[in-house]
């Protein structure tokens, strides 16, 4: 399937007693996109928002586009949806690019995801009732540690996200960071012949480009089998 459009998703942060906490929200448990899994805040990017950002939406502009042709209409998007599904208003300039994520061929709504960084304003969450149940700042470690005992149900950005952020102690190593750093493009595949285990592999794995498995080389994956999750990078 065709990418069908742009996504935003806000990776919110703050210093908390136990070190660099994230903010999680978990969707509805039986209706919905992402049904029972804890997100960060983010959402489509609709055409008001390529207004706001005084861009060209994509269905307008006949020849070919780069993604990042798109991110001032996701930093805006990434505002709003953030504002609407928590209450928390963020100033646009906040935000700092992380990656940018493409779903695998087979998933059934491809949209290419920007993921911000940005440190979490004051003020008291209002989650949108229609979209979302329950709420939780968490250490990456302790999100991690939830999803692999089965009481947190996590989607594999998230997931991965979370695995790169254990590294840094404090919201100013994270963004210091993320200003000095090009954002990484995660062009999900799925490998096959690794039954009962799901494996997503990006570039720099050496079985990225092949169907099949089991070569020795470069590992650039996320292998799931029921909770057991495990990202390898090597």
């Amino acid at each position: 399937m065709t990418l069908v459009g742009t996504a935003a998703t806000v990776v919110l942060l703050r210093d908390g007693k136990s070190g660099l906490e994230v903010l999680l929200l978990e969707r509805p448990r039986h209706t919905g996109t992402f049904a029972g899994a804890w997100v960060f805040p983010g959402g489509r990017v609709d055409p008001e928002d390529y207004d706001a950002a005084g861009s060209v939406p994509p269905d307008l502009q006949a020849e070919p586009r780069s993604p990042e042709a798109d991110l001032p209409a996701a930093r805006i998007a990434g505002v709003r949806e953030t504002v609407e599904e928590t209450g928390l208003v963020l100033a646009p300039d906040s935000l700092v690019e992380l990656s940018c994520w493409v779903p695998p061929l087979q998933a059934p709504k491809r949209l290419r995801t920007w993921f911000f960084l940005a440190p979490a304003p004051a003020g008291d969450i209002r989650l949108n009732p229609g979209e979302l149940i329950d709420y939780a700042w968490l250490t990456p470690a302790d999100a991690l540690q939830l999803h692999r005992g089965g009481k947190m149900l996590l989607v594999a950005p998230t997931f991965v996200t979370l695995t790169l952020l254990q590294q840094f102690q404090d919201v100013a190593a994270v963004l210091e960071h993320a200003a000095g750093a090009v954002p990484e493009t995660f062009s999900s595949r799925l490998l096959d012949g690794y039954e009962p285990d799901a494996v997503i592999a990006w570039h720099g794995d050496e079985e990225y480009p092949a169907d099949d498995a089991r070569q020795p080389g470069n590992r650039h994956r996320l292998v799931m089998r029921g909770s057991d999750w495990r990202y390898e990078r090597t």
